[in-house]
């Protein structure tokens, strides 16, 4: 479903299928202490294995990796995935990340959805978008719901954060949602 890894633009941002030009920016995501804590990320990377990830992405048929990147200057701001790709059901998970509190609050991840959301239902023919988002992070969860993910339930006690337990918010978006409101939902 993902074999074809598309350039994908709006005004705000252009994403690109990711590889090892973009390992630097990776590099600055996964070792920013916010962007680390919003994604849960406990694991400690390498550049090497970094770059190694970045440059084996576009192998792989069964995800979309692409880079987040400004329309304006082209500098890396993020990325999103659709990754778990079940092809018996056609749905997937979405993540997205961005390099820290340089890049929230300009529009990037907002757009970024809206564009992956329309390639994944329009073009791959994808039904079913899932996520989780931790209860702490407020930002994203407004987000998912701006552009048409609807909560579908809690997993409790889903992170163990420096010592302390946050649930995760499980969400999804259907192509029937998307149809009908087109990353736009009247709420």
């Amino acid at each position: 479903m993902f074999s074809k890894k598309p350039t994908l633009t709006g005004t705000r941002v252009v994403l690109r299928p990711v590889g090892p030009e973009y390992a630097d920016g990776l590099w600055e995501l996964v070792r920013d202490p916010e962007t680390r804590r919003l994604t849960g990320s406990h694991a400690p990377f390498t550049y090497e294995a970094v770059a190694r990830w970045y440059a084996g992405r576009r192998d792989h048929d069964d995800r979309l990796d692409l880079a987040i990147c400004d329309a304006a200057d082209g500098r890396y701001v993020g990325e999103i995935v659709l990754n778990d790709l079940d092809t018996d059901n056609l749905s997937c998970n979405m993540r997205i990340a961005l390099v820290g509190p340089a890049a929230y609050g300009k529009g990037y991840g907002t757009e970024a959805i809206r564009l992956t959301l329309a390639h994944a239902f329009e073009t791959a023919g994808v039904h079913r978008i899932g996520l989780e988002v931790f209860a702490f992070n407020a930002r994203a969860h407004h987000v998912y719901e701006k552009v048409g993910f609807v909560k579908e339930g809690v997993l409790r006690d889903a992170l163990r954060w420096k010592g302390e337990w946050h649930d995760a918010i499980v969400m999804s978006v259907l192509a029937t949602d998307w149809a009908a409101h087109r990353g736009y939902p009247v709420r």
